[in-house]
């Protein structure tokens, strides 16, 4: 899909400014919680963490980050998506 594609997906699905929930899972790595975490902090140009939900897979083996942060525009929404899928361990992103 392309960007504008995107964008007027994001658009027409979520009001913005508003929340926007991330799903990350990945593998139970040192750091990799924190790394999705402040992936998100730097991309919204924030001081603080983001709200985020942290749960385990039952063997251990990997991780599940929950993040809800008020995104001001699709652009930006985009923008954490692509700083996140550059984040070492990561499994899957939606």
């Amino acid at each position: 899909m392309d960007r504008s594609s995107a964008i007027e997906l994001l658009e027409a699905n979520h009001t913005f400014p508003g929340p926007y929930l991330f799903k990350v899972i990945g593998r139970q790595e040192s750091g990799f919680v924190a790394r999705v975490v402040a992936a998100v902090r730097d991309e919204m140009a924030e001081q603080t963490d983001p709200p985020y939900t942290v749960r385990e897979t039952a063997g251990g083996r990997h991780v599940s980050v929950s993040l809800e942060p008020v995104m001001q525009t699709a652009e930006q929404v985009l923008a954490v998506y692509r700083r996140i899928s550059t984040i070492t361990g990561l499994v899957i992103l939606w």
